[in-house]
């Protein structure tokens, strides 16, 4: 992490991720030129993850309800820079305007405004997000299945889950911005999938965007983020 203090903390909470393979050439056209397009066993992936932004704060400041609380559904690939391995963000729908207008300023980062919910009932978590323009939506729920599990050291899940850093690309400039957490906890889980144009917008070549191929939850973790920094090295 970097020696500089964090700028943020926040709670990632009841996510669903939901992975996808994709063609390399085809996701080249979402991803800056400058960063590289990691591969797992020679093939690429897309995640679709809907969960709970909660308690978002700066540093030494109280989260407010209203603000700090809201449910956020993003599309994400895996990247790597320089040696370091990291997520690129095709998008990051979320019901926050704040959020939406700070982020993309602060950070790059593509933040979109959508109306949605992530609830839980009875282990069931249900999940659905709209954009107020159009009809881009995802909508669905998600059981996790079997015990808590970390991933094993040269799994797909390590390549998928244990990530701490990500790029943005902000006013044509390749930027990095760092994570800190525990280590994922996490189920296999499944997903009945209802809508999904929000993938399907992307055009990614994905045959069937309502069958993942790969499906996992977990409660989440706490987190603290740095702003971002140049990739340029010294």
């Amino acid at each position: 992490m970097p020696e500089r203090k964090f700028s943020l903390k926040q709670n990632w909470v009841n996510l669903t991720f939901m992975h996808w393979e994709v063609d390399p050439d085809i996701l080249r056209m979402h991803v800056p030129d400058d960063l590289e397009i990691e591969l797992f066993e020679g093939k690429a992936y897309v995640g679709v993850i809907p969960f709970r932004m909660e308690k978002v704060r700066p540093r030494n400041l109280p989260s407010v309800s209203f603000i700090s609380n809201f449910p956020e559904f993003n599309i994400r690939t895996y990247v790597r820079k320089n040696g370091k391995g990291g997520v690129f963000f095709l998008t990051l729908d979320a019901m926050s305007r704040v959020t939406c207008l700070y982020a993309p300023f602060a950070y790059g980062l593509p933040y979109k405004y959508a109306k949605g919910f992530v609830n839980a009932v009875n282990g069931i978590y249900s999940w659905s997000s709209k954009r107020i323009s159009g009809e881009i939506r995802l909508e669905g729920e998600s059981e996790p299945k079997g015990h808590l599990l970390k991933a094993k050291k040269g799994s797909l899940e390590e390549f998928l889950f244990e990530r701490y850093c990500l790029y943005v690309s902000k006013n044509g400039i390749t930027y990095r911005a760092y994570t800190c957490h525990e280590p994922w906890e996490f189920q296999d889980a499944e997903a009945n999938i209802r809508y999904n144009s929000l993938t399907e917008h992307y055009k990614l070549g994905i045959q069937n965007t309502l069958e993942p191929d790969l499906i996992h939850f977990s409660k989440g973790v706490e987190v603290m983020t740095w702003g971002i920094e140049s990739t340029v090295e010294k």
